[in-house]
């Protein structure tokens, strides 16, 4: 069955739909306009225009799972966080419990529950997710939450940590977060979990089991 991806058009969005599509596994990339389809076309991934902030239900009609990559991004005001990182989270939840979807895989960020420990420009974000992260748990749909660290560009190591400890620092790479996407969505008795995600030593079937 086929993943709805939103947040398609975002750096890991994009990097984990071509991983998707390469392995044979049906997507439709979520974006805001036809502006964005023109790279998911060249690669032949399904699109859907679609709105965090407007329509959205038509968007998940034919699939059976969501990978909620979606950020309102480092730019933005506390006002966008919220409609994006918070009420759009929430109402994609929603739409997935309603319609009866298999699972809702979030991307969420590492600590969340303790925004007042971030730094003052995060902590609207960190709440956003935390909030959203609390929603989804006691939501009608079976979840996995992802706790990526701070985000670089570094590339695919395909190997991981899933705590500070194990790690030795609080980074993972995009590519890392977008190859463990794929690992969850190949792996469906892997729901109601959740898994910090940083850079390491182990290969990602060890790490995500």
């Amino acid at each position: 069955m086929k993943t709805l991806v939103i947040g398609a058009n975002g750096q890991i969005g994009r990097q984990f739909c071509e991983l998707a599509k390469a392995a044979g596994m049906p997507v439709r990339a979520m974006i805001r306009n036809s502006n964005q389809q023109r790279w998911f076309q060249e690669r032949s991934i399904e699109t859907v225009i679609a709105d965090l902030e407007g329509s959205l239900r038509h968007a998940f009609y034919g699939c059976d799972q969501v990978v909620f990559a979606a950020g309102s991004g480092p730019h933005t005001g506390p006002d966008k966080t919220l409609m994006i990182d918070l009420n759009g989270a929430a109402r994609a939840v929603d739409l997935a419990s309603e319609l009866g979807l298999s699972r809702f895989v979030m991307v969420s960020a590492i600590r969340a529950e303790e925004p007042l420990a971030a730094p003052d420009k995060m902590r609207p974000y960190m709440a956003a997710k935390n909030a959203a992260d609390a929603h989804l748990r006691t939501a009608r749909v079976p979840h996995v939450i992802l706790k990526p660290g701070r985000l670089t560009d570094d590339q695919a190591s395909q190997r991981v940590a899933t705590s500070l400890k194990e790690a030795g620092d609080n980074q993972v790479s995009r590519a890392n977060v977008a190859h463990v996407l794929l690992h969850l969505i190949q792996n469906r008795q892997l729901v109601n979990r959740e898994f910090t995600l940083l850079d390491g030593e182990r290969t990602i079937a060890d790490a995500i089991a």
